[in-house]
């Protein structure tokens, strides 16, 4: 029986009505029976043992390979983000993998579509708003013209009510230990760019509208280190995300010497209370 040719479906279809075999073109990897290329390297040859996963994963976003500056500031990001302990990530990476031993792929992923508006998705945010307000305005040339920006950025945010991505941290509320590091490591690689410029201007002028002092936190100056190496801002939670599968890995197999989740399970259901149901007012719409 002859198979349809079904538009998109890959091999051997053809286009429509021209007889001509379809072809999609890529940078990434294709094989023939005998070799394998990747990013037009030898994969066996070229790619395994001589290149680090981090320069490896900076090349496939951007297909281009990086410098050794920006593989430092690269990885320097993903160790910053790969995990920060007992985060809602993390317990719930490990809640899944106690209901579905099974599925170590399921705990995973349920740990990874944590990474939202309040913990990793930060990263994305802060780079696209530095981002924003980057494009609006022309780059300054010192601190002071950089400190002017940043206060009419934060008095903007104000009078609009809205937070400022990356302006925070529920635990390290003297400070984040990983930002003055990751600019002290873009500093030192001739990378610390506009963004980063930006965001630490946001940090010595906020108080002067805010009335109290918040630290920039670690999700954030990475989201702007990795807008200043010129990655796609549609993909900067990606790269969060990759760097915390690293560390949910780590959880899982923490999990596996040193059992957590059923402590977690059980405090939750031999401590739940009853109460009278609570309908929601005029059928829970609000505002």
């Amino acid at each position: 029986m002859t198979q349809p040719n079904v538009p998109g479906s890959g091999t051997q279809s053809n286009v429509p009505g021209s007889g001509t075999p379809r072809e999609y073109p890529t940078a990434l990897g294709a094989s023939t029976a005998k070799t394998i290329t990747l990013l037009g390297q030898d994969l066996a040859e070229d790619v395994m043992g001589q290149l680090g996963f981090g320069e490896l994963a900076f090349w496939l976003a951007t297909q281009r390979r990086p410098t050794p500056g920006e593989i430092r500031v690269f990885e320097a990001v993903l160790a910053a983000l790969a995990d920060h302990g007992f985060t809602p990530t993390a317990i719930v990476t490990r809640l899944t993998y106690l209901s579905a031993p099974d599925s170590v792929q399921g705990a995973l992923a349920a740990g990874l579509l944590g990474g939202g508006s309040r913990f990793l998705g930060v990263t994305e945010d802060c780079g696209r708003f530095l981002n924003d307000v980057l494009r609006e305005h022309p780059a300054p040339t010192d601190d002071a013209g950089w400190d002017a920006l940043a206060l009419d950025t934060v008095r903007a945010r104000r009078a609009e009510r809205k937070l400022i991505p990356g302006l925070g941290h529920h635990v390290h509320k003297d400070g984040d230990p990983r930002t003055p590091r990751l600019f002290q490591i873009a500093a030192e690689e001739g990378l610390y760019g506009p963004h980063l410029s930006l965001f630490a201007a946001i940090g010595r002028v906020h108080p002067q509208v805010l009335g109290r002092t918040l630290p920039l936190n670690g999700a954030g100056v990475c989201g702007a280190a990795l807008a200043d190496l010129g990655l796609p801002l549609e993909l900067l939670r990606a790269f969060a995300l990759l760097a915390r599968t690293a560390g949910l890995i780590g959880q899982l197999a923490e999990e596996l010497r040193s059992p957590v989740a059923g402590d977690i399970f059980l405090s939750v259901d031999l401590n739940n209370r009853s109460i009278p149901p609570e309908p929601y007012a005029n059928g829970g719409l609000h505002g």
